[in-house]
């Protein structure tokens, strides 16, 4: 067995760069690096290359300790972990309501117990919505590579013993690895992607390249071909794949071949004049602080913003993070990692990250010590979107499983009659209509369904079965012909295709069109502002809030433009819920007065205030006293 010197790598580093900045730009432009998340698969064959070359030579000089082995990861892997972790914490408990914050305690003891990987395997899948949320998220491949490193040096150990090749082990086991990675992606996607079991080829092909370095020809020619086609494999698996890609599976070829093949070509172009440049060794000795930074201050920016960040924030986050990880690296790791070794140095960092084990498992026991929120905050910013009333797969339906209204929808022996069509947020206005019905005598015919506006011929992105069932209203409006049909939705796109369907009402029933303009567009929820106001402010949000909602009156008269000359009425929701003090946002000082319960979905409060507000309107009666 010939291994690979022992003498610095500065393309290694280089390749580091390569390997988090994939990572960087996902998580931050996930839109213009939709396969950034391979950088981790770049550093899983860098770290099985480097440290099994370091264990393996140890070994053939009869000085290998397990203990010194780990005591070096210690060192290498706790300082700047430690820090992370306890920020973290932090700014949990400033910026994170008690649910979060508990979650959050949950994932700092997997974090410390370096098992992040499996308590995110139970929780959800790395490319889900909610994932996108854990300040912990990104700790998934520690957990892998150090539960490896758990178990990795004692086969080691174990082979050398019993005189048998590393390179034989290492091989058959990265096979085994990788053929369960491709038997259980399509089964078990989520499973695939956390487990070690199914990564630990990635980690054995770069043990396999440090074991046979005698076999691997450094001529000048086969260096360059090597080296770019590793370049190109790891390009084309950034380009290629996305969070939809059955990952790893057998795509994991192009991103773990391609660094196999860069790292084993030193000599090439590309590593000694690219990689190995001063500027990419640079960041590639940061890499560590630098991955561990980036996602906490990305996660934040937007919880603390309570919205998601702009472009020029994303980059300014990242700068932060690069500032950082220098920081971290100079005055953290570099006294801890390279200064004398001491066992009261490795034991502060081992008792330091039980302690951050410890207040993780306590935030987890005390439920996220909601005592730091007064009461009435918490119920507010907990305020859950309130459809219990909009008869949901009867007369609010998703149209991916139910695509017929209940034959109870309309109140077919009531007149006037109002029937209502839209998306969602039509569907909010039903509680505010029932509770009016209790003072008016009208029927309420629902026909409503989640994300498809009452738009005919429009083809609605993510919603196939839209049109149809657009096509479907309108007939059961020229059935029922009713005296008022209602419209409303979001109303962002397809006003060519909401003026085609208020013509074809007009024509087809006898009924008076009326439109209700879009809500207020909130920055960020309004139970979220409330929270974000009393951190800022320590007092509870005022009923109006300024600056928070885009109210402009642009798109209302575009939609009076467009609308009116067809015949169709139109009702400012904007001009109901805003003034020159701001937008509505709460109508009493308990949390069942907040009146949107997300960005768009009126509560119920917020739909008995707004249809109080234009009811007489809708019925063509006389003005009644404004609310």
């Amino acid at each position: 067995m010939s291994l690979p010197s022992a003498k610095y790598r500065p393309d290694v580093d280089g390749l580091r760069t390569v390997a988090v900045l994939l990572v960087l730009h996902f998580h931050a432009f996930p839109a213009a690096m939709p396969g950034g998340f391979i950088g981790v698969d770049v550093f899983f064959v860098i770290s099985g290359f480097l440290i099994t070359g370091i264990i393996a030579r140890e070994l053939e000089q009869g000085r290998f300790s397990l203990l010194t082995f780990y005591i070096r990861r210690v060192r290498r892997i706790f300082p700047a972990l430690i820090v992370v972790l306890a920020l973290v914490l932090i700014l949990g408990w400033f910026w994170m309501l008690p649910a979060a914050f508990a979650q959050l305690g949950t994932d700092v003891v997997a974090s410390a117990g370096f098992a992040a990987n499996i308590a995110l395997l139970l929780q959800s899948g790395y490319f889900d919505v909610e994932s996108a949320k854990k300040p912990l998220l990104h700790l998934w491949s520690l957990g892998i590579e150090e539960q490896f490193y758990l178990a990795w040096p004692l086969l080691l150990m174990l082979t050398a013993r019993l005189r048998l090749s590393i390179v034989a082990v290492a091989a058959t086991l990265g096979i085994a690895s990788f053929i369960l990675n491709v038997a259980l992606i399509g089964l078990h996607p989520v499973a695939t992607f956390y487990l070690p079991f199914t990564r630990a080829f990635e980690l054995l092909l770069g043990a396999v390249l440090a074991c046979s370095w005698d076999r691997v020809s450094q001529d000048r020619r086969a260096s360059e071909i090597r080296g770019w086609l590793g370049a190109a494999m790891i390009v084309a698996a950034a380009a290629l794949l996305n969070s939809h890609s059955a990952f790893p599976g057998w795509w994991a070829t192009l991103p773990v071949a391609g660094a196999a093949l860069l790292i084993s070509a030193p000599g090439a172009w590309v590593c000694r004049v690219v990689l190995a440049s001063p500027p990419m060794v640079w960041i590639g000795l940061i890499s560590y602080p630098l991955y561990l930074w980036h996602w906490p201050l990305l996660v934040f920016g937007a919880a603390i913003k309570f919205a998601p960040l702009t472009l020029l924030e994303r980059e300014l986050a990242l700068i932060a993070s690069v500032l950082l990880a220098w920081a971290t690296y100079r005055f953290i790791e570099i006294p801890i990692r390279f200064g004398r070794p001491s066992p009261r140095k490795v034991a502060g960092l081992c008792t330091a990250m039980v302690l951050i084990g410890i207040a993780g498992g306590a935030t987890v026991r005390g439920g996220g010590f909601d005592f730091r929120l007064p009461a009435e905050i918490r119920a507010m910013a907990s305020v859950p979107t309130q459809s219990k009333r909009w008869r949901i797969g009867e007369c609010m339906l998703d149209l991916s499983n139910k695509t017929s209204f209940a034959a109870d929808c309309a109140d077919r022996d009531r007149r006037p009659l109002v029937l209502v069509w839209g998306d969602s947020t039509a569907g909010a206005l039903i509680p505010g209509l029932r509770d009016a019905q209790k003072t008016r005598n009208f029927g309420v015919a629902q026909f409503t369904s989640s994300s498809c506006i009452p738009a005919l011929k429009a083809d609605i992105a993510d919603n196939p079965n839209c049109r149809a069932m657009n096509d479907k209203v309108l007939a059961l409006a020229r059935e029922l012909q009713p005296d008022v049909v209602l419209l409303h939705g979001t109303w962002e796109k397809h006003l060519d295709n909401v003026a085609e369907t208020v013509a074809a009402l007009k024509q087809q029933t006898h009924a008076r069109v009326v439109v209700l303009g879009p809500l207020p567009a909130w920055r960020r929820s309004v139970p979220n502002e409330v929270l974000r106001f009393y951190m800022m402010h320590h007092r509870l949000v005022p009923p109006r809030v300024a600056g928070v909602a885009r109210s402009d009156s642009v798109y209302d008269n575009l939609m009076r433009e467009k609308l009116l000359p067809l015949g169709a009425e139109f009702i400012s929701a904007r001009e109901e819920l805003c003034n020159e003090e701001g937008c509505l946002i709460r109508v009493g000082d308990s949390a069942a007065d907040i009146i949107i319960s997300d960005q768009a979905h009126l509560t119920e409060k917020g739909s008995d205030y707004l249809i109080g507000a234009i009811i007489d309107r809708i019925l063509a009666s006389p003005a009644g006293p404004r609310k």
